[in-house]
Order: C-alpha cells, then sequence, then structure tokens
C-alpha cells in the first residue's frame, strides 16, 4: 500500500481495515458483509480475521474490497496504489477428520500407581475463550499412553477455519473428579493435516491424521478441470422474420433479445471457470451462403475449421452476423450438435476437462430418436446438456429429454446417468421488464444441477482431483516447523 502519511512522513499510527462489500447486480445496492481488524503502523498489513461466505456455481458473486485509513483511501488516478491479495477456500461441512494420539513418559501424578491420562480438545472461539469439543477416553495406569482412534467434523474441531487454535489439554483420571492436570500444547488442523503417517515428538505424538472428506465441485476445479462452454442456437424459420419486432431473434437496439439474454445469462458464469475463454458457437437449421444448403451443425463465425469465439462478446458478435447472413429454415435437429460436443468429450475421459453445451432452441424437436440416442451415448461422458426453450410454444419433447421423471433411454438402452436440464425462458421473466434479474433467474435455474452431474461422473469413473496448484504468496514463505515439535507445556 502507497505511503498515505503525509504529516509525520512516515507509517507510524496508521490504522488499516478492510472492509468486505457484496455488490448486488439485481438491485445494484451494495451491501457490508463484514470488517477485518485494524493494523497499526505497516504498508504490508497481514489481516487475520477471515469470511465465511455462501458460493453457489449458478450464481455471479461480484465481491468489492475497501481499504480504509483513519481517512479514505482513494488513490491517485492511474497510479497503482497497492495491491490486495484474497486466499480463499472451501469449507465443507461433510469433511471429517480421524486422530490418533499416544503419549510419551508423561509426568507420573498418582501415589501409588502412575498416571491415568487422558486427552480434552478445545475449539478456540472468536472472542478468544474454548470450548471443549472431544474428550479421550482414560487409559489406566500408565505413562505412555495410547488413546484410540477417534473421528470428528472439521467444523466441531476448528468451525471450518483450518487455521484456528485447537488447544489440548492433557490430564491424570482421578475416581473424585479432582483431575490432575498434566500439560498442554495447541496446534491447528491445517498443521495436523499436513502431518506424515506417523512421527514422534517430546510427550505427545500424533499417530495419525486422516481425513475423510466427500470430494466436492470445487476440489476438481482447485485440481485443474477445465470447464468447456458451447453454445448452439435455433436458426429456424418458426422463430419469425429477424427483421421484424415479432421475431424471437429481432435485434432491437434497446435490448436484449431472448437468445441473446439466455446466452449471456449462463455464459457469463460459465466463463469464469474457462481458463482461454474459447467457446465454440454452433447454429443449426439454417440455409448457409452462398449455395443456400440446409445445416444443423454449422459455425457461427463462418470458419468450421475454427468455431470459436473470444469470451461471450465474441460469440454474441457471431451470433449477430450469423442473423445477416443465413436464411432461417428448418427443421428442428438437435443430434448433430449434441454429437459434435459428445466427439470432443470422449477424447478427454481423465477428468481433465469438462463439457457444457447450451442448446437455445424455440419449438418442436424433428429429430426426437436422433437426439434420445445422441443424449444416451452422451450420458457415459464427461458433458452435460442445457436446453433452454423461448418463446410460447409448447416444450413437452424438450420435457421428456430432462428425465427428471423418467431416465431417458434410445432402442432398449437407458441414460447412464441424468446430464439434461431443460426449462422454458418465459417462467423466469420478470414482469416489470427487468431484464438483468430475468437472466439471473434463468442461470440459477438451469445450471444449479450441473456441480451435481459433473460429480456423478468423476464419481462413477473413480476420478480424483489433480494436485492444488501452490499458494501465491508475495514472499518466500516462513519455513515451517515439523508438525507439533512441541513439549506440553506444565504448570
Amino acid at each position: 500500500v502507497k505511503e498515505k502519511d503525509t504529516v509525520s512522513g512516515n507509517t507510524n499510527m496508521i490504522p488499516f481495515t478492510k472492509r468486505l462489500l457484496i455488490p448486488s447486480q439485481i438491485a445494484h445496492t451494495i451491501s457490508h458483509f463484514g470488517r477485518t481488524e485494524v493494523i497499526d503502523n505497516t504498508l504490508n498489513p497481514d489481516f487475520v480475521r477471515k469470511f465465511i461466505l455462501d458460493y453457489f456455481f449458478e450464481e455471479r458473486q461480484n465481491l468489492r474490497f475497501d481499504l480504509r485509513l483513519e481517512k479514505p483511501l482513494t488513490g491517485i488516478p492511474g497510479k497503482k496504489c497497492g495491491t490486495i491479495i484474497v486466499r480463499a477456500e472451501e469449507v465443507s461441512n461433510c469433511r471429517s477428520v480421524m486422530l490418533q494420539f499416544c503419549g510419551n513418559k508423561l509426568d507420573k501424578k498418582d501415589f501409588f500407581g502412575k498416571s491415568d491420562p487422558f486427552l480434552v480438545f478445545y475449539r478456540s472461539n472468536e472472542d478468544g475463550s474454548y470450548t471443549i469439543c472431544h474428550k479421550t477416553e482414560v487409559v489406566k495406569n500408565t505413562l505412555d499412553p495410547v488413546w484410540q482412534a477417534f473421528k470428528i467434523p472439521v467444523r466441531a474441531l476448528c468451525n471450518g477455519d483450518y487455521d484456528r487454535s485447537i488447544k489440548v489439554e492433557v490430564y491424570d483420571w482421578d475416581r473424585d473428579g479432582g483431575h490432575d492436570f498434566i500439560g498442554e500444547f495447541s496446534t491447528s488442523y491445517r498443521e495436523m493435516s499436513r502431518s506424515q503417517s506417523q512421527f514422534h515428538v517430546y510427550e505427545v505424538t500424533l499417530l495419525s491424521c486422516l481425513v475423510d472428506t466427500e470430494l466436492s465441485f470445487l476440489d476438481y476445479i482447485r485440481g485443474g478441470t477445465q470447464i468447456n462452454f458451447t453454445v448452439a442456437i435455433d436458426f429456424t424459420a418458426s422463430n419469425g422474420n429477424p427483421s421484424q419486432p415479432t421475431s424471437l431473434h429481432y435485434m432491437s437496439p434497446y435490448q436484449l433479445n431472448d437468445y441473446a439474454m439466455a446466452l449471456r445469462a449462463v455464459g457469463e458464469i460459465i466463463q469464469d471457470y474457462d481458463s482461454d475463454k474459447m467457446f465454440p458457437a454452433l447454429g443449426f437449421g439454417a440455409k448457409l451462403p452462398p449455395d443456400g444448403r440446409v445445416s444443423h451443425e454449422f459455425a457461427l463465425n463462418g470458419n468450421p475449421q475454427n468455431p470459436y469465439c473470444t469470451g461471450i462478446e465474441g460469440v454474441m458478435e457471431a451470433y449477430y452476423q450469423s442473423l445477416k447472413s443465413v436464411r432461417l429454415y428448418g427443421p428442428t435437429h438437435f443430434s448433430p450438435v449434441i454429437n459434435h460436443v459428445a466427439r470432443y468429450a470422449s477424447a478427454v475421459t481423465d477428468g481433465s476437462q469438462y463439457f457444457i453445451l447450451l442448446i437455445i432452441s424455440d419449438g418442436v424437436i424433428t429429430d426426437m430418436a436422433q437426439t434420445k440416442e445422441s443424449i444416451v451415448n452422451a450420458s457415459s461422458l464427461p458433458m452435460s446438456i442445457i436446453i433452454v426453450g423461448v418463446g410460447p410454444a409448447e416444450f413437452d419433447e424438450m420435457i421428456e429429454l430432462d428425465g427428471d421423471e423418467e431416465r431417458i433411454s434410445s432402442q432398449g438402452r437407458y441414460a447412464e446417468r441424468d446430464i439434461v436440464q431443460f426449462v422454458p425462458f418465459r417462467d423466469y421473466i420478470d414482469r416489470r421488464g427487468n431484464h438483468i434479474l430475468s437472466m439471473a433467474r434463468l442461470a440459477k435455474e438451469v445450471l444449479a444441477e450441473i456441480p451435481d452431474q459433473f460429480l456423478s461422473y468423476m464419481r462413477t469413473r473413480g476420478i480424483k482431483p489433480g494436485p492444488l496448484p501452490p499458494p501465491y504468496t508475495p514472499c518466500p514463505p516462513p519455513a515451517i516447523n515439523p508438525l507439533l515439535t512441541r513439549r506440553v507445556s506444565r504448570i
């Protein structure tokens, strides 16, 4: 952070605090979520307080960070005023950990025997107090106890904060309840989870720390899995003449049409999970220049060898240009674009990539049997299909493809898993004309099932996430001492 103490010329007595605010795309408002502690006398504050927010794949969750001094830090236009580094990790309710400890030459507390030791674990609270979260069994008459392994939810152990202090006290059990204090030590979940299977330290040894967790969507994303997004747009004549305001493809200078809104709503969220942000954009059901041949799988950018567009804006531009160059025709065939994406998905089945196809259409599917067969074949691939119906038509065939009530089948074969999500856009349009709200509602509905569909593929194939990338650090990290290499402190 740049120097702002112009009175004294140094950093003395400059308190820093960082506020986390959550802008709302729908209401265009900002809500205050939390504030860090104040750190005095430094241009490189390392804030300790953490914030826990709910994560939703299907929503774009913008965050704004304000860094403040005693007076606002506004900065100088065009001049860098410093960098804020934000570290995030998933806090999962399903994680638990199996721990086992033993003692080594503990203090003798009983006059006629040795000791009857047991451990008490405490979770630290925000106010600095401690809450008991686990107590081991008592091991009778020994100074070298081996306590039974126990399983405890991570949230119970540290409230999901991997760096929060965990205090462990060692006692000698007495029948009258006046247990003798032997000593204590502190650790954290992160320290214990980094341990090897066995190591020895002073009086207390952590024999094992086994993390039992159900892998999440974000585990795979952090491990390097890429989400590949492809869009396919219906250019059949039932959409109406694009030059007329009654057409579903009408390009109004004042607002997006339903196709453009659906494309932007879904694409702007998915693009954040794609590193190169190059998206294939396809069309179907149109006559193409110059010979007027009908195509059910053509590149919106006019380049069949390279149908990729740069970002969602590039897809939007290719869509608008196609409306000016192709002739809307028919019929409505879904299977060619499904097979197109399936060919790419079949070449990468190791979990490094996952493919999402967005089909936007206005009417009746005319190759229903072929489409069912394509979906059944694709259900064994790393692939999901989103279908958005636009316009006032009935969408009975698309509802059937969704497979929520009955698993889709073709020629006696059933889909291996549910990979299709269908929604009619009209059910999510805001009646007051708020298109931003309409797009947010649509994206939330159509994308909500993607993480579960993604995980169902990974689990059935036994695919684990890739290794996590090393965390970003602005300077070399300090050396980390071996876990729990500390003696218990005696009174």
